[in-house]
């Protein structure tokens, strides 16, 4: 008589990566959203190198100049060139999402997925926890969180991402939730496989489509969250250059200058769009449906 050794099933298999990646590339909307995405992070690491000017120098005897070939976007209220800060401000819209993103799911996703997997007290706690941060409206609740850790790019989106994760730890709590029922999962506990091990390995795979689906669409939200806290002064400060506060700059010399806020204003749109549409097609690649 022989004995066999049980074996934890093999997870559910997704859509190849490869295939998700190509099927994403396949659709003109979202590979020009890409191409965006792309294009933002070589301006974010490449500004110094290919701005047209310095985006600090100040000319105040060409204040408000019209759009020429010398200053294709004009210039601001100091005579700084515009498009120089805006290629110069296109740093801190990949720095800023990063920041409160990472920090959401430096604390979300391992709550989620120990909250998913285990429940008792950690659940109970962290959903209470979440509830009542997620009652609080956002942006007050970053502007209180702001308060106490003094303005600055870095403290403004440590708050920011201290608002996010418990929206975070819900999507992850719920995906781990439904993906721990799955035979597998409860085979390789079966056969001793630690906690730690079955949340990375055998949870955290399969949970990955929502996930990241939830982060590109948190990266574009992370940007108007930074826009909106540089606008009111918690945010970048000068004479660093954010899209938000170039905002503020055109807004104050709105009559002066009434062009001057389109183009920090279509660059945000662009990049929101770029992200959200990044979002939606990863969750269509992959089959991942909006709960309503």
């Amino acid at each position: 008589m022989t004995t066999t050794t049980p074996t934890a099933a093999a997870p559910k298999s997704s859509r190849p990566a490869r295939h998700v990646v190509l099927t994403i590339l396949r659709r003109p909307a979202s590979a020009i959203a890409v191409a965006f995405i792309v294009l933002l992070v070589f301006l974010a690491i490449a500004g110094p190198f290919v701005s047209p000017h310095d985006p600090e120098a100040q000319n105040l005897g060409n204040r408000f100049a019209e759009l020429s070939w010398t200053h294709l976007l004009g210039t601001d209220e100091f005579g700084r060139d515009v498009a120089s800060r805006i290629v110069q401000a296109s740093r801190i819209a990949v720095i800023a999402p990063l920041i409160s993103v990472g920090v959401a799911l430096l604390i979300g996703l391992p709550l989620g997925l120990w909250a998913g997997l285990r429940r008792g007290v950690v659940d109970a706690v962290a959903g209470r926890l979440a509830d009542t941060i997620l009652s609080l409206p956002a942006l007050v609740g970053a502007l209180a969180i702001v308060a106490v850790l003094g303005p600055g790019l870095v403290n403004a989106m440590l708050a920011v991402g201290i608002i996010f994760a418990p929206g975070l730890f819900r999507v992850v709590r719920g995906a781990t939730l439904a993906v721990a029922e799955e035979t597998f999962v409860d085979s390789a506990v079966a056969i001793g496989s630690s906690t730690r091990r079955t949340l990375w390995v055998h949870i955290l795979p399969n949970i990955a489509a929502p996930l990241l689906v939830q982060v590109t669409i948190l990266m574009g939200v992370a940007l108007l969250a930074e826009a909106s806290l540089s606008f009111i002064g918690l945010g970048v400060q000068p004479p660093d250059a954010s899209w938000g506060s170039m905002l503020k700059s055109a807004y104050t010399n709105q009559f002066h200058s009434p062009f001057s806020v389109v183009p920090p204003g279509i660059a945000m749109v662009l990049t929101v769009l770029a992200f959200n549409t990044i979002g939606d097609s990863i969750r269509d690649a992959v089959g991942v449906r909006r709960r309503t």
